[in-house]
């Protein structure tokens, strides 16, 4: 293998990792939190990282990807988080927030990747390794955030697109979710996700880490 995609492997594992674990454990957080706690019994609210890897989704398929393409597309996915919505207290709103809770998590350790960037800028770090890592961070967790967000279940923004439809309408789109992941892959191929979707919604979280950061930046100036 070449030296340059064990390098990248190495910047990029332990982001990856941290995003997937923390995205999913926060839908059972969330879940739990208003009335689920089917994925808490299951210990399914973790923060070690082999609760939620499924070895084909989270290792072989992006890992392969990433040789066949030349790192110019990865794709992945873990093990969902199991939710019984109807135990919610409001399956309706909750059930969006508990959709909301992986990409709310993925943005929140964008920010904190940030600040370790500034850190090691303010520290004048001279190991590139960390602050490709950092930088790796950011991006990683506003991809998975972006890319969660789309809304077609069983991706988190289908959960959300549900909450704000009329009943009917609501129903009509939760008959998708056993074929949502297929036109997902599908949509990614055609490159409807990647150029129409992605690329504007991680402009705006990207922002959106930006602005959480501007006091940081603002106090140490």
């Amino acid at each position: 293998m070449d030296s340059s995609i064990v390098q990248t492997i190495a910047v990029y594992a332990l982001p990856v990792l941290l995003a997937i674990t923390l995205h999913e454990a926060a839908h059972g957080f969330v879940a739990k939190y208003f009335g689920d706690n089917t994925a808490w019994l299951l210990g399914r609210v973790s923060l070690n990282p082999v609760r939620h890897i499924d070895p084909i989704g989270t290792v072989a398929v992006p890992l392969l990807l990433y040789v066949l393409t030349a790192g110019q597309f990865v794709f992945g996915f873990a093990k969902p988080v199991p939710v019984v919505f109807s135990h919610l207290r409001n399956p309706r709103w909750h059930g969006m927030w508990v959709a909301l809770a992986g990409p709310a998590s993925n943005i929140i350790q964008a920010f904190l990747w940030a600040l370790v960037a500034v850190g090691l800028a303010v520290a004048q770090v001279p190991e590139p390794f960390w602050n490709q890592m950092a930088r790796a961070g950011v991006l990683v967790n506003t991809v998975v955030a972006a890319f969660n967000l789309f809304p077609i279940p069983p991706l988190d923004g289908g959960r959300v697109l549900t909450a704000f439809l009329p009943r009917r309408a609501a129903e009509a789109v939760g008959k998708v979710e056993p074929y949502g992941i297929f036109i997902v892959l599908a949509l990614v191929a055609a490159g409807v996700i990647t150029q129409i979707w992605m690329q504007p919604v991680m402009t705006v979280l990207l922002s959106m880490v930006e602005l959480m950061l501007r006091p940081v930046l603002m106090v140490l100036q």
